[in-house]
This record gives structure tokens, C-alpha cells and sequence, in this order.
């Protein structure tokens, strides 16, 4: 197996090869959107597959309280919501891309399924996961001190001192048609 690291809209394959899978862990949303299925049909042998996925936090009901009690200090710290997307979706909702897939005209045979997990972290094995956040990589360093501190401060308080967070992830795999 070779695997290539760049951009995926401007790599080219090696000349007259052309691959089974193409597939995006928590990426393909970083990809441009005015050309990613063209890209990804283009590096597909006929019949072959798109596969994409990304993981995110989803709230059960009966999920842990600490996520709406750190809320007022991201408040605080002027952390925003990203305004495209629901604020707490729930497990086995996330929405999917069936139709923008389907309305590419590039893939056929759309299949989409959701997983649910949850995992328990200890306060800094939480704040490493929020260090690869990319809003979490924005904040300043005083907000990020700030909020760190306030997870550390609330999860040392905790018998077992840890979070239980939940996550849902939204598989897509579609076919290659023949144009």
C-alpha cells in the first residue's frame, strides 16, 4: 500500500492508475466542496467506492452533565457554536450527505450508516482530545487556560474523576457510476 500526503485537489495519480477506494477519515468535510466528487470520481476505477466519515460529540439524554455545565464557560470565553450545525444533536441523527452525493451525478448505490459510542477520559487525556479540535486550536491561550482549567478543576471534584463523552459518526459509501 502507498499512501500520499497532500492536498487531495490538486494530487494527481501515477499516470493510467486509478484506485478501488478512496477514503476520508474526519476529512472529507476539509476537502472543496465545488470539487471533491469530481476528484474523487476521477481517481476511481469504474465500479469502484467513496467512503467517508466523520465523527462527532452527540448528547443522549442520560448523557454526562459536565458538557452543559462547562457551556457558560465557553460563553465566557467567546467560544462560538458553529452556526451550520445543530448544537447538541442527539445519537442516530447526525444528518448525512446522501443527497449532496446523489446530486453530484458522479455516484450511485449510496449507503449510509450511524455509530454511537461513548468514552470515559481523565481531565488531561480530555484536553489532549480538545487540543486536535480545530476551534479548540483557535482559541487564545488565555481561553483555552481558562476552560482547561475549569474541566480540571470540575473532574478532580468527581469521585472517578473523569467524562463520559458521547460520539456518533455518519458512514457514506457510494459507487462510482460510468459517465
Amino acid at each position: 500500500m502507498t499512501i500520499y500526503d497532500g492536498a487531495f485537489e490538486t494530487w494527481l495519480p501515477p499516470t493510467g492508475v486509478r484506485y478501488q477506494l478512496a477514503f476520508a477519515a474526519t476529512a472529507w468535510h476539509w476537502v472543496d466542496p465545488a470539487v471533491r466528487y469530481q476528484r474523487a470520481w476521477s481517481v476511481l476505477a469504474p465500479g469502484g467506492h467513496l467512503a467517508f466519515w466523520a465523527a462527532e460529540h452527540v448528547f443522549p439524554p442520560d448523557g454526562d452533565p459536565i458538557f452543559d455545565e462547562l457551556q457558560p464557560v465557553y460563553d465566557e470565553i467567546g467560544a462560538p457554536h458553529p452556526p451550520d450545525k445543530p448544537v447538541r444533536p442527539r445519537p442516530g441523527e447526525l444528518p448525512d450527505s446522501r443527497a449532496e452525493i446523489e446530486a453530484s451525478g458522479l455516484f450511485g448505490d449510496v449507503v449510509i450508516r450511524q455509530f454511537d459510542w461513548a468514552v470515559s477520559y481523565p481531565a488531561e487525556e480530555y484536553i489532549r482530545l480538545l487540543d486536535t479540535f480545530s476551534s479548540h486550536i483557535a482559541m487564545t491561550a488565555g481561553q483555552r487556560d481558562r476552560l482547561y482549567g475549569e474541566i480540571r478543576r470540575r473532574l478532580a471534584a468527581r469521585p472517578d474523576g473523569r467524562l463520559r463523552r458521547h460520539w456518533g459518526a455518519v458512514l457514506h459509501v457510494a459507487r462510482r457510476l460510468a459517465l
